[in-house]
């Protein structure tokens, strides 16, 4: 049986094979051509979640992706209108320190701290 061989080089060539070793390289071929097709048409489908499971897919679309992006745009550009001291009292409070902590390093008294983050939160949610 007489086999069709392509090279790693791009030449193809005719070569003489026993029967046996001819219809396990056919059915090879055939197997493997099947499995393209099959992969190449096989599509996923963005609710995939639901149907095969939370660990199949992980939620994210070009949809979430672009509102996420957008959000932490307005998020910044409103950070950007509070005063500096408000921005860093924040800030050390989004980092876990309490009001308390916060005065004492900067020798402020707790009611001035308290009234600039409390103004700063006021302050960020009516631009939010």
């Amino acid at each position: 049986m007489k086999i069709n061989y392509t090279f790693a080089n791009g030449e193809t060539s005719d070569v003489e094979v026993s029967e046996e070793i001819g219809t396990v390289i056919l059915d090879s071929r055939r197997e493997e051509s099947n499995l393209d097709r099959k992969e190449r048409y096989h599509c996923y489908s963005l609710d995939a979640a639901e149907f095969e499971g939370a660990e199949y897919a992980d939620g994210s679309t070009p949809e979430t992706a672009l509102f996420l992006q957008l959000e932490n745009q307005h998020i910044a550009e409103t950070f950007e209108k509070l005063s500096e001291v408000q921005k860093r009292r924040l800030l050390m409070l989004a980092q876990g320190l309490s009001i308390r902590e916060i005065a004492r390093r900067e020798g402020k008294d707790i009611k001035t701290v308290r009234e600039s983050i409390d103004g700063a939160r006021k302050k960020f949610l009516k631009f939010f």
